[in-house]
This record gives C-alpha cells, sequence and structure tokens, in this order.
C-alpha cells in the first residue's frame, strides 16, 4: 500500500479556508505592508479585486487584491503587470502577507 502525502498548505488565519500549497512558494523575502510575505506561483479559493497601478518598494506595478473566498479578509495581492524588465519575473504572482495566512496539514 502506498503512503498518501498530505500537502502542505496554508489557510487563512481568520476562517482557515485553504489558501495555498507550502510547494507553490517562490520566495520568503517579501516585505508587504504589516511586515513579511510569501511570492506564491499560485492561489486557490481566493478572490482578486480590481486591478489598480500601485507604487511598491521595487516600482510600479498593476495589482489586484486578493480576498479569502470565504470571509473576504484581504489576505495580499496579486501582480499583473510589471513595468521593470528586472521586476517581470513577478507577473501572475501573488503576495500573502505571513501574518494573515496559517500552515494547514503540517
Amino acid at each position: 500500500m502506498e503512503d498518501f502525502v498530505v500537502p502542505r498548505l496554508y489557510s487563512c488565519y481568520k476562517c482557515q479556508n485553504q489558501v495555498s500549497r507550502h510547494d507553490d512558494i517562490v520566495s520568503k523575502d517579501f516585505q508587504a505592508m504589516h511586515g513579511r510575505a510569501f511570492l506564491f506561483s499560485h492561489a486557490m479559493n481566493v478572490v482578486l479585486g480590481p486591478k489598480q497601478d500601485r507604487q511598491l518598494m521595487t516600482g510600479l506595478h498593476t495589482v489586484a487584491d486578493v480576498y479569502c473566498k470565504d470571509c473576504g479578509e484581504v489576505l495580499g495581492w496579486k501582480y499583473e503587470k510589471a513595468y521593470e524588465q528586472s521586476q517581470k519575473y513577478k507577473e501572475g504572482k501573488f503576495i500573502l502577507e505571513k501574518f494573515k495566512i496559517v500552515k494547514d496539514n503540517w
């Protein structure tokens, strides 16, 4: 019988809705408005707000706020467009603030 490996997940700190997988972390070396944040390649069970241009520490980006689908809590943002060539790798990826997510299945 094969062992079934349960993926390590991150959930919304408010309602425990699963929002991302540990395996989807691109970088843990990000800063958000309220402290550390993780860059994820994918997020799930979230809703995106309207796109808007925002001046961030690394330059101008078009972003959409990321909300928990279950409770509506703002968890971070999605990079829709980066205007500087060196920041293009962020496009389509998600920032989730560390204090807004909790480990699940660890």
